[in-house]
């Protein structure tokens, strides 16, 4: 279960990174009244989505980078608690 362990820590730590956003935008759907925007300019619904998912993705790869510097952290501390 160590994978689901480690799942669980990205997990926290994402929502830790999220809650910490104080301007952090959810996806324009076409459902969300934007329809008429998206229609007139498509071009421009897709960009502004590509940079929210790029933004998540950047809070999830500095999750995986914090989780995996504490277990390198621990690791090498584990051997020094023995002696």
């Amino acid at each position: 279960m160590p994978h689901a362990d480690r799942r669980q820590r990205i997990h926290e730590l994402v929502l830790a990174l999220i809650k910490q956003q104080n301007d952090l935008d959810l996806l324009d759907g076409d459902h969300t009244g934007s329809l008429a925007a998206a229609q007139s300019n498509p071009a421009g619904w897709l960009e502004r989505n590509r940079r929210v998912v790029q933004r998540y993705q950047a809070l999830v790869r500095s999750a995986v980078t914090l989780d995996a510097l504490v277990e390198q952290e621990v690791r090498e501390q584990a051997p020094n608690s023995k002696l």
